[in-house]
């Protein structure tokens, strides 16, 4: 499965995953509201067997092919300053 990585221009650590034939225009207008100017990070080729740094690539997966797009939020910090494993939210 291919899809391009776009990173927000309002939300540091905040990125959508959109399918390859999915364009940003086509997604939610709150979404595009909140994400701001989309800027192009990368085109990717996902497996089942490919590890993506602060995603779960089957969840990512699953939403492009029942969304198009999957919304990757920055990660939370703990108490301690250490980093938690991101959230991952999904808006329709």
């Amino acid at each position: 499965m291919r899809c391009s990585v776009v990173r927000s221009s309002l939300k540091d650590f905040t990125y959508i995953y959109l399918q390859e034939d999915q364009d940003f225009d086509d997604l939610p207008t709150e979404l595009k509201g909140i994400f701001g100017t989309p800027e192009f990070v990368m085109n990717l080729e996902l497996t089942p067997q490919r590890k993506l740094a602060h995603a779960d690539i089957k969840q990512v997966m699953q939403d492009l092919t029942e969304h198009g797009y999957y919304l990757q939020m920055p990660p939370k910090e703990d108490a301690t300053g250490l980093l938690d494993l991101p959230e991952q939210t999904k808006k329709k």
